[in-house]
């Protein structure tokens, strides 16, 4: 053990790497380091699951940094609760080992063998769910769907089809119905495999996907000032510190069997949540914590703020998007399936997302937040406007200043040579250009071109056109009772006035 590792044995709770091996792993990332594995430590912590974690490392060899530090990193939390500031570091020894995939997969496989192992999660981005052809007999194969087919497929050999070698897989890839994709895409490989009718029954009936949704900002690791003055104040250094916000959630749809294999859960039941249906929290997040996000990006963007956390702490931005969440947002959220208990659970998680919105330590950038805003526009606020329509007969003004100010951020000014869209907005220290890197750009080019934005009548139709394209919303938002007079006049303004007056 080097001087790095032993500074950050002295710092960490017991050893946990002579648990049983319960948990393999894809994905190095900073969301599995900053959320189920500092869980999983934590429970290890309390004596509840007592098992640690093979990590997988799907592509490239390097697996260096890790054995560095003998596995072991810190989680350093910190941010915005309840209105008072936490700063928490928890040492993370729940790795036993990293393992490079390309280099070293029969000792995957070998894991496999193992009766101890119960879990097996993954983040491999959403494009690592997709089903891709080939053989399971690659060693590795490429794609994940296929890796974990084979991993499969080495267990139930090794089982004999046992009940007892079943597992609980869980992704947490950031895409709805996670856990039914990726079942859907070993299913595909074992059959254009031709792994056989009782491979296919041992997958149905012992290996439970579970769809899950993961919601923790995990910003990984700090800037080298920053870096500094953790090493100052710990007496060590650690190249694998991932740092995060205070707020956790892990929503995993599941069972009793679920429930009783995964019994870290325990340590923290209003963190991880394990229920036959967790729509309501998918629903919560997409729509407030997203959909504010998409809201506000575009006019805060274009008042000269850079983060969401300057957003906040903006005079009248602050104040209008803590409205919009409280007052407008949080009404059109369903929560039939949690009963009684429902309209609390909404308020109090809009409360923390405005916490977490003003949290100084995360740099939550807007102009990375407006990535393929229009799609985002469509995904979680379209359905936010027909809901407050159908509840209240008309969508309320925030709204609407949010979607004019979405519309002027889309207002491309020039393209480069290089094929980039350029946005541009005068604010008082000058002009501000900025990227638009949206796959609709081109269409609001043209839409812009013939804009005579002195005349009301003019916008008033490039409102209109925008908002009766199908293709955009999967509706004709100009069926919605006044939305297009309400967005054509604050753009109107915003274009004449300026977007500061028009907000206040």
């Amino acid at each position: 053990m080097n001087l790095l590792s032993a500074s950050l044995s002295r710092a960490a709770s017991p050893a946990t790497t002579s648990l049983p091996e319960r948990v393999l792993q894809f994905g190095t990332g900073v969301l599995l380091r900053g959320l189920p594995d500092y869980l999983i430590q934590r429970a290890n912590e309390q004596g509840v699951f007592n098992g640690s974690i093979v990590v997988v490392k799907s592509t490239g060899n390097d697996v260096s940094e890790f054995t560095a530090q003998d596995n072991l990193y810190t989680v350093w939390s910190r941010g915005i609760e309840n209105g008072g500031e936490i700063d928490q570091k928890t040492v993370v020894s729940a790795i036993s080992r990293v393992l490079a995939a390309p280099t070293q997969w029969a000792d995957v496989l070998a894991l496999a063998r193992k009766p101890s192992l119960q879990v097996i999660i993954s983040n491999t981005t959403e494009v690592g769910l997709t089903y891709v052809e080939e053989s399971v007999f690659e060693m590795p194969p490429r794609s994940f769907p296929a890796k974990l087919t084979a991993f499969l497929y080495e267990r139930f050999k090794s089982a004999g089809g046992s009940r007892k070698m079943g597992l609980v897989v869980i992704p947490t890839e950031l895409l709805p119905d996670n856990g039914l994709r990726l079942r859907d895409a070993v299913e595909r490989v074992a059959k254009h495999n031709e792994l056989g009718k009782l491979f296919t029954k041992w997958l149905k009936f012992h290996v439970r996907f579970c769809n899950s949704l993961v919601d923790r900002i995990v910003t990984g690791r700090p800037d080298d000032e920053t870096m500094e003055a953790f090493a100052a104040e710990t007496g060590y250094t650690d190249e694998l510190l991932t740092a995060t916000e205070p707020y956790h959630l892990w929503a995993i749809e599941g069972d009793d069997r679920v429930r009783s294999i995964l019994s870290f859960a325990t340590i923290s039941p209003d963190q991880v949540i394990i229920d036959e249906d967790i729509s309501f929290y998918r629903e919560r997040k997409l729509r407030l914590l997203n959909g504010t996000h998409t809201f506000m990006t575009p006019l805060s963007y274009l008042l000269g703020n850079v983060t969401v956390a300057e957003a906040m702490n903006h005079p009248t931005m602050g104040p209008f998007i803590e409205h919009l969440l409280l007052d407008d947002l949080v009404p059109t959220v369903p929560y039939d399936s949690l009963g009684d208990e429902g309209p609390a659970a909404v308020q109090s998680f809009a409360h923390e997302v405005i916490d977490r919105f003003k949290n100084p330590f995360n740099e939550h950038f807007l102009l990375n937040i407006s990535l393929q805003q229009t799609a985002k526009m469509a995904l979680r606020n379209v359905p936010t406007l027909l809901r407050a329509v159908q509840q209240q007969g008309s969508v309320p003004d925030r709204m609407a200043i949010c979607f004019a100010a979405y519309l002027l951020f889309m207002r491309v000014h020039r393209r480069t040579e290089e094929g980039e869209f350029l946005g541009e907005i005068n604010l008082k220290k000058g002009a501000l250009v900025y990227p638009i890197r949206d796959e609709q750009a081109a269409y609001f080019m043209a839409q812009w071109l013939h804009v005579d934005p002195t005349k009301a009548g003019s916008v008033t139709a490039l409102v209109t056109s925008i908002l009766s394209n199908t293709t955009l919303w999967q509706t004709d938002l100009t069926t919605l009772p006044g939305f297009s007079k309400q967005v054509a006049s604050n753009l109107f303004k915003m274009l004449n006035e300026g977007v500061e007056t028009t907000l206040k």
